[in-house]
């Protein structure tokens, strides 16, 4: 009998999730709990690379962690928690920081995005970043990642640092973990301009579906969704050239879970408003549960902390003997 396959999956606890994290994250690593051996992680850890007010930081990782619950991961089937209650992550991070190269990071263009035109001023955290990301994946053995494009670099790095440790110990310690890409990607645009990325930082909260509005909230922005004069296209081709017509569709045919093709072939020709009512019934049915579950877990914080406290303590179960494995290997004593 093979082993199951271990997943590990990690968002920021940045606050104000929205539709496009459910989309494009939350929702896929739902659908791997019944196929793989899964463990969710809120990397607070990762967070703090740049500044985080304490209080805010504390909250957003208790609404990803309620995110989770709430949109159907199980946390007595699967491993739920946050990163900086298993120091585990930090310690190996460390190793790895010693086996990674400069060259290596330099290539990292997240960094440089990230880190703006004044890099001197970026934390040696954020420079590190893919280092910890490395020791997050690799202290479970996990041998599959869900990526997205942003992230793919970061896995490369990850395989590189396993392969480099294993070559320069001469043992093989860590698989070289797999992304795991999912079919379409959903990428999520602003309700209010259809070629800018659906953001918590957009200071109109009409651009985005947050995970906790209400059903009024949700029906309410759509309509008020940006469109264009035209009726509904009849081909997706049509599509490339009316991005808040593509941006919508995307919407629909993802929470409806079909193609985009048929989603423009269900509504080819028709007027924005009745495709308007359609999506709205659409969003308020799937989501409206998910925000109810999200208001009542964020208003008990008490049970979310017993939740992460209970999946950090599994969690380090996988992790001691790992790390103990690299300290042997590395020549650390130990008591």
């Amino acid at each position: 009998m093979t082993a199951m396959k271990r997943i590990l999956s990690g968002v920021q606890p940045t606050g104000n999730l929205h539709l496009g994290n459910y989309l494009g994250a939350i929702r896929n690593f739902v659908r791997l709990q019944n196929d793989y051996e899964c463990l969710y992680c809120v990397v607070d850890l990762h967070a703090i690379t740049q500044w985080q007010d304490p209080k805010e930081l504390a909250a957003t990782t208790r609404e990803v962690a309620a995110a989770f619950i709430a949109a159907g991961i199980d946390p007595t089937r699967n491993i739920l928690f946050n990163q900086s209650q298993v120091p585990e992550h930090a310690q190996l991070a460390w190793v790895f920081n010693c086996v990674a190269r400069l060259g290596w990071l330099n290539r990292m263009t997240q960094f440089k995005e990230k880190a703006g035109k004044d890099r001197e001023n970026a934390s040696v955290g954020l420079y590190a970043y893919p280092s910890l990301m490395a020791a997050d994946i690799l202290i479970y053995k996990a041998t599959h990642v869900p990526v997205g494009e942003d992230q793919k670099q970061h896995l490369e790095l990850t395989r590189d640092i396993a392969q480099k440790f294993n070559h320069d110990f001469g043992k093989d310690v860590f698989p070289l973990t797999e992304p795991l890409i999912f079919g379409e990607a959903t990428r999520v645009m602003s309700l209010r301009d259809g070629t800018k990325k659906m953001s918590k930082s957009d200071p109109s909260d009409q651009s985005r579906i947050n995970l906790t509005d209400p059903a009024d909230a949700i029906a309410l922005k759509i309509r008020r969704a940006k469109t264009d004069p035209k009726p509904l296209p009849e081909t997706e081709l049509e599509l490339d050239e009316r991005p808040e017509a593509d941006n919508l569709i995307g919407i629909y045919a993802a929470l409806a879970d079909i193609s985009r093709s048929e989603a423009v072939h269900r509504f080819a020709g028709q007027p924005f408003a009745r495709f308007k009512e359609a999506l709205t019934e659409l969003a308020v049915a799937k989501l409206s549960p998910i925000a109810g579950e999200m208001r009542r877990l964020t208003a008990d914080p008490g049970a979310v902390d017993a939740v992460l406290r209970e999946g950090a303590h599994k969690a380090r179960a996988l992790a001691e003997p790992v790390l103990r494995e690299v300290y042997d290997v590395v020549g650390f004593l130990r008591p």
